[in-house]
């Protein structure tokens, strides 16, 4: 019978909460659409088009669908503003900025990922 120390009854437990907290953010995140979202409108505040010219390769029916969900989960926000024709223009929200450091992480390491396959 094997025996177990309270350390690794403990790490189990955090490895298991990690994992539940990666799978939420995933939740969050998935798709290969929504952080190139996020962090085109972290450069500033854009028009759909804006955002469809910034985002290369998505199509006008998935950025729809893609700026729904984030502005559900607080990471962006849609200002409609009453003229005509109606202007509808979208920024990251403050809540946003909680994603910087993921965001400069994910960067970095795309960018040696990047090197060690191409070798460029």
């Amino acid at each position: 019978m094997k025996t177990t120390s309270k350390n690794e009854e403990i790490s189990k437990v955090e490895c298991g909460s990690n994992l539940k907290n990666v799978i939420d953010a995933l939740y969050v995140l998935n798709g290969k659409w929504k952080l190139p979202i996020v962090l085109s409108l972290v450069n500033g505040s854009k028009r759909f088009n804006e955002i469809l010219k910034d985002v290369e390769g998505i199509s006008p029916k998935i950025l729809a669908q893609e700026l729904k969900h984030l502005e559900q989960n607080e990471l962006i926000l849609r200002n409609v503003y009453d003229t005509t024709p109606v202007s509808i223009v979208y920024e990251a929200s403050s809540y946003s900025e909680t994603l910087r450091e993921v965001l400069r992480t994910l960067s970095e390491w795309g960018a040696g990922h990047r090197k060690k396959i191409t070798g460029k």
